[in-house]
């Protein structure tokens, strides 16, 4: 028998019992999963959306849409993918709730190479700004993606579980994603 892949967490493991209490109502449960996952959620949402006040706002509804929705959750030893597709709707909701959508379509090589050279330059903030304003032209759901992949380091199965879509339509848009910010980085001019 194949052995089961078990789920990252975004933060300390959780206890089941806190999430089945959490579950069936239980606030004070419920308000400690928030103190644990209240940090990830939040740079899970600033990645995605480039910006402080907007990820607040997201990090908010992503608990306030969790505390509503939480009883509905089917498979509780999926809590933390299925938390994260809520960060990343709430994001989402977010950015149309402020009429920033941004309609761009874009190419990939440059994620890891420019990621690289902020690391190897330690400090390099130009090339970081340059990589948060390129990321800002991309669509939410690129975005999200590329965080989920490149920055929080999750393989695509995991990423389709989150995303809640087929492994090979992650893929596809792990590509498109990657495709699109090397676009917005050559358009810059920082491709170098």
């Amino acid at each position: 028998m194949a052995e089961r892949r078990r789920e990252r967490p975004i933060g300390p493991a959780l206890d089941r019992s806190l999430i089945d209490r959490a579950r069936n109502g239980d606030l004070d449960a419920f308000e400690t999963i928030v103190r644990d996952r209240m940090d990830a959620v939040y740079r899970l949402t600033t990645a995605i959306l480039g910006d402080e006040a907007d990820a607040r706002d997201a990090a908010q509804e992503t608990f306030l849409l969790a505390w509503r929705e939480l009883s509905r959750l089917r498979e509780p030893e999926k809590f933390e993918a299925w938390l994260q597709r809520v960060a990343v709707n709430a994001a989402r909701m977010t950015l149309r709730a402020r009429g920033r959508r941004r309609v761009r379509e874009i190419p990939s090589s440059q994620v890891v190479a420019l990621a690289s050279r902020v690391a190897a330059d330690g400090g390099a903030e130009a090339d970081a700004a340059r990589l948060d304003a390129a990321l800002r032209l991309l669509l939410v759901d690129q975005r999200a993606i590329l965080v989920l992949h490149h920055l929080d380091g999750r393989p695509l199965a995991e990423i389709a579980t989150i995303l809640d879509i087929p492994v090979g339509t992650a893929k596809s848009r792990l590509f498109a994603a990657r495709r699109a910010l090397e676009a917005a980085l050559r358009a810059d001019g920082t491709d170098r």
